[in-house]
């Protein structure tokens, strides 16, 4: 039988609770599957954990320097993917998960509530949408400090490191209300 935890080793426990966080990597890394690491943890560091990069990895579009989150999601591309296919593959959907098939006749993917406000969204909110890190969204931010508020979703485009295909991946989970 085992003995109740005395209040310090309570803490303590909650102490490691709150500081592991658990990440899935995948695609080209020697060793896919999850890990769990500390949270002051960066991409770096769970690919490193994973075996590093296979042979035919490329690494070019990866933020070794970003600090993981706990449920995310690190997908390594192999040679010659094409960007839509990793966005698709790593989406990192915190708050609201987005299928990654459309079911139905081409109808949106959400309602207008479920669609993140550009001109009223913090720098967490924005970074629930699909391919949006905390650089971009301190653009984003940025943008909208210095430009007043966005008229129309388009003027996303406007914003440094957003460019049409992220747009185009953002254009039914966003609005300008």
């Amino acid at each position: 039988m085992e003995e109740p935890l005395n209040t310090e080793q309570q803490e303590l426990q909650g102490i490691i609770a709150d500081t592991s966080i658990i990440v899935d990597v995948k695609g080209a890394v020697k060793n896919p599957g999850v890990y769990s690491l500390s949270a002051d943890s960066r991409v770096i560091d769970a690919i490193l954990l994973a075996g590093g990069y296979s042979k035919n990895a490329n690494s070019v579009s990866i933020n070794h320097a970003q600090r993981l989150q706990d449920e995310m999601v690190i997908y390594v591309p192999k040679i010659g993917e094409e960007p839509s296919e990793i966005q698709a593959i790593a989406s990192v959907q915190q708050s609201t998960p987005t299928p990654s098939t459309q079911t139905g006749s081409g109808s949106q993917t959400g309602s207008q509530s479920d669609k993140v406000n550009l001109n009223t969204a913090d720098e967490a909110t924005l970074m629930t949408l699909n391919g949006v890190g905390p650089s971009k969204a301190k653009a984003i931010l940025s943008y909208r400090d210095d430009s007043g508020p966005f008229k129309t979703i388009e003027d996303l485009k406007n914003v440094t490191g957003i460019g049409d295909k992220t747009f185009e991946n953002l254009r039914d989970f966003i609005t300008v209300q």
